[in-house]
């Protein structure tokens, strides 16, 4: 039987040779019932594949196998999809190595500067003012009036603070005195409440002294000219007289107790209030403060308000009660915590006795008197006493102290800033915030009462990357308390005796002693 014939035909012989014709015949039509145009795409398939294991051929025979329709397969994405998502994925692939890229410059630009933060996306620094126009979209009228006063680059504090204010978020700033921390806080109230407005009070600055807020008034009005804004100073006549809800203002300094006062008997309402500066906020948060503060923090009741803290020392304390009142914060260090200026040339002076001190005073004077020159003594009645032992030495001295009116305490400063004075002996009521151009020297007759104190004391020269000096005088009495004020010398890059650095250390413990008298006249003639 011969190869490839069917069971049905075993044993029956069929003569092709003899039908070739016929059976050619029969072959065409059978083809032509079984084509595959006859056929769906699943029986193609079958029968080629039944074909293939009929013939007993051993040569593999190639299967076709069926294409389907690229529109109904669901379960296949086009190209054109695929293209997206790779474009899609580059792209956040390049954002997000352009992101790192950033986060590692602003990493070093800080490093550079000495600029320490805590918070999660804080924003990037500023590189120059130019970029409050570029990235903020800041008025001409403002970086004008930068130029005018003698701003040519932001200094660390402002490089920070400056972004992140603008960018909605709070902060706790501390920073060494006289780098720039009034402007770090000015420039972006300015910028966020565009223009003056009689819709009420839209931002609050707590100072703790009445000569620092009137400062700080000065200091808005300047950077604020060509622009009507209303800039409020609260002072006793305002307090007493004034008629807020009619009154127009957009910008409200005060110290703690005014702005109290007319809460109560005013009823002055600080709903609006956008922003909340606190300025020398480690000592509106002292003890005497803390129920002022807390009622004006209660008063800004606007759910969207900023609040931010600036000082030169931020003690752990004050860290945490700002952390209960603020949300999502940024906490931003510039240089050591809690330390003076290296610009400051800080020298400690044993003077043994409270008249050892005073003809130490005189002396210095005598040798090298570089006026201007700040004073610092522990009370008001020390002030008194050393004015007048200096009243009548040649010397062209004044003093300032909480007894004095506030038309004397400003003429007193006025004077000072004027040149007139060369000597102002001064309490610790003008050692915070106070700007004074040119101090060239500080003198600490009595030892400050703790590290912060002395720091801010200093603080007063050395100023806007100026160079000062700060002489500190000391008896038998201040030696146990030597070692706190020596950490801070050190830190700045100071030279302190070893014997000093190995004093124990006295932790959170003033140091206001009972003093001798500074005068040298007997009794009976002050009585005179």
């Amino acid at each position: 039987m011969e190869k490839g014939s069917s069971f049905l035909f075993s044993g029956t012989h069929f003569d092709r040779k003899r039908f070739t014709r016929e059976f050619s015949l029969f072959k065409e039509k059978k083809e032509s019932e079984e084509s595959p145009e006859n056929l769906s795409l699943v029986e193609t398939g079958k029968v080629e594949a039944e074909e293939a294991i009929l013939s007993g051929k051993k040569r593999k025979r190639r299967v076709k196998v069926p294409e389907t329709v690229q529109g109904f397969n669901v379960f296949k994405t086009s190209d054109t999809a695929n293209e997206l998502e790779d474009n899609a994925d580059n792209d956040l692939s390049r954002d997000r190595k352009e992101m790192n890229r950033q986060i590692e410059r602003d990493a070093l630009f800080r490093k550079k500067h000495g600029i320490h933060i805590s918070g999660h996306n804080v924003p990037s620094l500023l590189k120059d003012f130019s970029e409050l126009s570029s990235r903020y979209g800041c008025k001409s009228y403002l970086l004008r009036n930068l130029v005018e006063l003698g701003f040519k680059e932001p200094t660390p504090i402002q490089r920070q603070a400056i972004p992140v204010l603008l960018s909605g978020r709070e902060c706790f700033a501390c920073a060494p005195t006289g780098s720039g921390k009034t402007l770090a806080f000015l420039c972006p109230i300015l910028m966020k409440l565009k223009h003056g407005s009689k819709d009420g009070i839209r931002a609050v600055i707590l100072c703790p002294t009445r000569e620092l807020a009137a400062q700080t008034t000065r200091e808005c009005k300047k950077l604020a000219k060509g622009k009507k804004f209303y800039i409020k100073l609260m002072t006793k006549e305002l307090t007493r007289s004034g008629n807020f809800e009619k009154m127009p203002c957009d910008i409200l300094v005060s110290t703690p107790l005014r702005i109290r006062f007319a809460m109560q008997k005013k009823k002055l309402d600080l709903s609006r209030v956008e922003y909340l500066v606190l300025d020398e906020s480690d000592k509106l948060f002292e003890l005497g403060f803390m129920k002022q503060i807390d009622s004006v923090v209660k008063a800004c009741s606007n759910p969207s308000i900023v609040r931010s803290l600036f000082s030169a020392t931020l003690p752990d304390t004050v860290e945490d009660l700002a952390r209960t009142i603020m949300h999502d914060a940024v906490r931003i260090i510039v240089g050591r915590k809690n330390s003076a200026s290296e610009l400051i040339k800080q020298k400690l002076v044993f003077a043994g006795s409270e008249e050892g001190k005073l003809l130490a005073l005189r002396q210095s004077f005598a040798e090298s008197l570089n006026p201007p020159v700040l004073v610092f003594v522990q009370s008001k009645e020390r002030a008194k006493e050393l004015y007048r032992e200096l009243a009548f030495d040649n010397i062209r001295v004044d003093v300032i102290h909480a007894d004095l009116s506030q038309i004397q305490r400003e003429d007193a400063v006025d004077n000072f800033r004027a040149g007139k004075t060369w000597v102002l002996i001064a309490t610790d009521v003008i050692a915070r915030g106070m700007d004074f151009k040119g101090v060239n020297c500080v003198i600490n007759y009595d030892f400050p009462e703790s590290a912060a104190a002395y720091i801010h004391r200093i603080g007063r020269s050395g100023r806007a990357g100026r160079s000062g000096e700060a002489i500190t005088l000391y008896t038998e009495d201040d030696v146990p308390f030597l070692r706190n004020i020596a950490n801070v010398m050190k830190a700045s890059g100071c030279e302190v005796p070893s014997w000093i650095m190995d004093l124990p250390k006295l932790k959170r413990k003033k140091h206001r002693p009972q003093r001798d008298s500074i005068s040298t006249k007997p009794k009976d003639q002050e009585e005179e």
